[in-house]
Protein backbone atom coordinates (compact mmCIF):
# COMPACT_ATOMS: atom_id res chain seq x y z
CA UNK A 1 0.00 0.00 0.00
CA UNK A 2 1.30 3.78 -0.90
CA UNK A 3 1.67 6.05 2.29
CA UNK A 4 0.33 9.48 1.98
CA UNK A 5 1.45 12.69 3.69
CA UNK A 6 -2.91 12.81 4.40
CA UNK A 7 -2.08 9.53 6.30
CA UNK A 8 0.64 11.84 8.71
CA UNK A 9 -1.77 14.63 9.23
CA UNK A 10 -4.99 12.56 10.37
CA UNK A 11 -3.07 9.75 12.65
CA UNK A 12 -3.04 10.07 16.24
CA UNK A 13 0.16 12.08 17.59
CA UNK A 14 2.46 10.89 20.45
CA UNK A 15 0.59 13.68 22.10
CA UNK A 16 -2.95 12.35 21.66
CA UNK A 17 -3.96 14.86 18.73
CA UNK A 18 -4.51 14.54 15.39
CA UNK A 19 -1.40 14.48 13.00
CA UNK A 20 2.47 14.79 12.80
CA UNK A 21 3.65 18.34 12.25
CA UNK A 22 5.41 19.15 8.96
CA UNK A 23 8.65 20.12 10.60
CA UNK A 24 8.99 16.74 13.12
CA UNK A 25 7.69 14.44 10.09
CA UNK A 26 10.57 16.54 7.96
CA UNK A 27 13.19 15.79 10.56
CA UNK A 28 11.87 12.48 10.97
CA UNK A 29 12.11 11.40 7.00
CA UNK A 30 16.32 12.98 7.19
CA UNK A 31 16.91 11.19 10.29
CA UNK A 32 16.02 7.83 8.07
CA UNK A 33 17.43 8.88 4.77
CA UNK A 34 14.18 9.31 3.02
CA UNK A 35 12.76 11.94 0.70
CA UNK A 36 10.44 14.13 1.78
CA UNK A 37 9.89 15.63 -1.78
CA UNK A 38 9.89 12.19 -3.13
CA UNK A 39 7.73 11.14 -0.42
CA UNK A 40 4.75 14.28 -0.86
CA UNK A 41 5.05 13.80 -4.55
CA UNK A 42 4.81 9.98 -5.18
CA UNK A 43 4.11 8.76 -1.48
CA UNK A 44 6.17 6.10 0.04
CA UNK A 45 5.34 2.14 -0.01
CA UNK A 46 4.56 0.96 3.63
CA UNK A 47 7.24 -2.11 3.66
CA UNK A 48 10.08 0.58 2.88
CA UNK A 49 8.40 2.99 5.74
CA UNK A 50 8.41 0.23 8.37
CA UNK A 51 11.50 -1.08 7.45
CA UNK A 52 13.04 2.19 9.63
CA UNK A 53 11.77 -0.02 12.35
CA UNK A 54 9.93 2.99 13.90
CA UNK A 55 6.88 2.75 16.02
CA UNK A 56 5.82 6.07 14.48
CA UNK A 57 6.33 4.32 10.84
CA UNK A 58 3.77 1.25 12.53
CA UNK A 59 1.57 3.57 13.28
CA UNK A 60 1.23 5.35 9.85
CA UNK A 61 0.67 2.14 8.28
CA UNK A 62 -2.13 0.80 10.53
CA UNK A 63 -3.82 3.50 10.40
CA UNK A 64 -3.57 4.04 6.54
CA UNK A 65 -4.82 0.61 6.53
CA UNK A 66 -7.88 1.23 8.61
CA UNK A 67 -9.09 4.18 6.56
CA UNK A 68 -8.74 1.60 3.38
CA UNK A 69 -10.53 -1.34 5.12
CA UNK A 70 -7.55 -3.18 6.21
CA UNK A 71 -4.51 -4.44 4.19
CA UNK A 72 -4.96 -4.34 0.29
CA UNK A 73 -4.86 -7.91 -1.27
CA UNK A 74 -3.91 -9.12 -4.59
Amino acid sequence: MQIWPHHLYSVSNDKGSTGFCAAGARRWWAFHDLSWADFVAHGIDEAELLATGDPRAVRVVEHAHALTGGPERG
